[in-house]
């Protein structure tokens, strides 16, 4: 059985419209300068960078790169499609509308390699409900076993405390003698003398000096 082939409203409508504004686009361009094949590429060039930027679009809303290109390109459209309706002279076409055409191969070519090789954004998962925990029986009929007795600690030992060493005692004599000898010190130098010279001139212990020095800081 043979398929029967019933056309598509749609499609149709979209057929003509494209035709039209790939004609607009071209007589444009023709009338700019552009020549020969030249004059077939623009149209070409316009709408392959629409679709590229509405393609980008379905994969990526918020991709403000890929909107600006489809402005660019919609605006290069419905601009060519608005000026050969017999509002432009095609025959006298301004300055500013030539250099737009003979710029906007550069420009194309920019929007079409920014929007191939630009990163695709990542779509979002949706968010998955987590599995809902299993119910637990919270009254339990077998008693839970007692906890096992601890045994006490035992009292640690305390430390054993040093017996404090006694500081010896310095004759009133000798400290006497000590403090001539560091007044003399400090008269001659002007400067207090030191607890190792003060040993060498009395001849004493280390720890008798030190007793002495401080006893002369404090008295």
């Amino acid at each position: 059985m043979a398929a029967t082939i019933r056309p598509d409203p749609v499609l149709i409508q979209a057929v003509i419209a494209g035709a039209l504004s790939f004609a607009h686009l071209h007589d444009l361009a023709e009338a700019s300068g552009q020549s020969g094949w030249k004059a077939w590429a623009y149209p070409v060039s316009v709408d392959l960078l629409l679709v590229a930027a509405w393609h980008r679009l379905r994969t990526a809303r918020r991709d403000r790169s890929a909107w600006t290109w489809f402005v660019i390109a919609l605006g290069a459209s419905l601009g060519a499609n608005i000026a050969t309706a017999g509002l432009l002279d095609l025959h006298q076409v301004p300055a500013w509308l030539r250099i737009l055409v003979a710029g906007w191969p550069a420009l194309a070519f920019l929007g079409g390699t920014l929007l191939v090789h630009s990163p695709k954004a990542t779509p979002v998962e949706p968010l998955t409900e987590e599995p809902a925990a299993p119910d637990v029986d919270l009254h339990r009929t077998d008693e839970p076993a007692p906890a096992p007795e601890l045994a006490p600690a035992p009292n640690p030992e305390p430390a054993p405390v040093k017996p404090a060493v006694a500081a010896p005692v310095v004759p009133a004599a000798l400290l006497d003698h000590a403090r001539k000898l560091a007044d003399a010190h400090h008269a001659s130098t002007g400067s207090p003398m030191p607890a190792d010279t003060l040993a060498a001139r009395l001849g004493l212990p280390a720890e008798t000096t030190r007793v002495i020095t401080t006893q002369l800081q404090l008295t």
